[in-house]
């Protein structure tokens, strides 16, 4: 006879299946209502690198103000993973009883909060041991999808975090040309009151090195080192020659550019590309040698793999398929260099920013929600509302309703201009 603790973990995994396949912006929601029975609580947040684009997650309602910066304390000096605390931490301004939950399924960690009830009774380690799987399947799935770098998830994450840094930079200067004015008024000698202008001085000084500690929080979270990076592809190459009589050179980024902080999505997606390409090489007759190696520059991100095969690979299969895909999110390009006898040097080149648009245009996809970015896929591949509305588990008037804002917001008249738009932007 099964046990209640059976019947849970049962339960849990057949809900685990619901919320993994969730579209993104939906899944902390129905993970915090798959948990609610097991652990009750009135919030759910997350800080997790899966998410390049956007790390910090919050479902919940808005008198709960909770912020990325409260988490990181428990991202950073919280639970082990593998052993969920529970205690009290200073979540939306307050001490509250909080369940935190830590998951080493992502490369730097990825840390779930929920947030209880003063007074809650403490919950029992089959719960928080059922959480703690649970949180761990998420996190691997969603890993593998950054890890992979699929094309429509890239898309999506390009998109929003062109969006991002543009807002990261406006209110960043704003901020801190504001606060420079305010310290340029406090000094001045004309103020008399000595230990008022100290005061604020001193405020001031502390709100510019908390905005710059923000600054960097957030980079460690939705970037990695360059020398990380290239570690973790290392680490990706070496079981693929493991039984293979062809020798594997590595060549790591070099120099200052070594210690740089690399996009979270250009990285995803230049270790796919890598790989991929390998593959081709490594099919070749006959190769002995390869080298791969990183190059990081002020502005671009250049992978490169050199063969001492036949030197006789043709750009055109090589660009095919997924690695096109992928390199044309990343408004990168591929180059040839195949030398008969010698062997064929292939470089992937990336850029670690977005190419600004036309004009200084904005790219007229950041101008829409993830929800709408999910639904202009579909109409991108040609799906119905019916289609759409399963896919997503959505009523069809809720698809009908993100069609229109779609179709405003991108200020064009059909599915069809919409859908090319967003073909032009991948």
């Amino acid at each position: 006879m099964e046990t209640a603790l059976e019947l849970t973990a049962t339960d849990a995994l057949l809900a685990a299946r619901d919320v993994i396949g969730r579209p993104l912006g939906t899944v902390l929601p129905r993970l915090s209502e798959v948990l609610e029975p097991l652990i009750p609580h009135h919030a759910a947040a997350e800080l997790s690198t899966h998410c390049a684009h956007s790390p910090f997650k919050y479902a919940g309602g808005p008198e709960l103000p909770v912020t990325a910066a409260e988490l990181e304390p428990l991202y950073t000096h919280g639970p082990a993973a593998g052993h969920p605390w529970q205690g009290r931490a200073t979540i939306g301004g307050a001490e509250r009883e909080v369940v935190a939950v830590r998951s080493d399924a992502t490369p730097r960690g990825s840390v779930l909060v929920l947030v209880r009830e003063d007074g809650a009774v403490p919950v029992d380690a089959p719960a928080l041991a059922l959480t703690q799987l649970l949180w761990d399947l998420v996190t691997s799935h969603f890993d593998r999808f950054a890890t992979e770098a699929m094309p429509g998830a890239l898309a999506r994450s390009r998109a929003a975090a062109d969006t991002r840094a543009r807002v990261t930079a406006e209110l960043s200067t704003a901020h801190a040309a504001a606060l420079s004015g305010v310290l340029g008024v406090l000094r001045s000698r004309a103020l008399d009151d000595n230990v008022a202008r100290a005061t604020a001085t001193e405020l001031a000084v502390s709100a510019l090195a908390e905005l710059r500690a923000e600054s960097l929080r957030d980079r460690s979270i939705a970037g990695e080192r360059a020398t990380e990076s290239f570690a973790r592809l290392a680490d990706g190459l070496r079981p693929m020659l493991r039984h293979s009589p062809v020798r594997l050179e590595l060549a790591p980024p070099e120099g200052p550019s070594a210690a740089r902080t690399l996009p979270g999505d250009v990285a995803h997606g230049v270790r796919a590309v890598v790989r991929a390409l390998l593959l081709i090489v490594l099919d070749q007759e006959p190769v002995s040698r390869v080298r791969v190696g990183w190059t990081v520059t002020a502005h671009e991100l250049l992978a490169s793999i050199r063969d001492d095969g036949p030197g006789l690979l043709d750009a055109c299969p090589l660009g095919a398929g997924s690695v096109s895909d992928r390199l044309e999110v990343l408004g990168g390009g591929l180059t040839v260099d195949a030398v008969p006898g010698w062997g064929t040097t292939i470089t992937a080149t990336v850029p670690l920013a977005l190419p600004e648009s036309p004009a200084g245009a904005l790219d007229p996809l950041t101008g829409l929600g993830e929800r709408e970015v999910e639904v202009l896929g579909h109409l991108a591949r040609g799906h119905r509302n019916r289609r759409i509305a399963e896919d997503l588990h959505i009523s069809e008037s809720t698809v009908k309703f993100h069609v229109a804002n779609i179709l405003t917001k991108l200020g064009v008249a059909s599915r069809g201009e919409a859908a090319a738009l967003f073909h032009q932007a991948a």
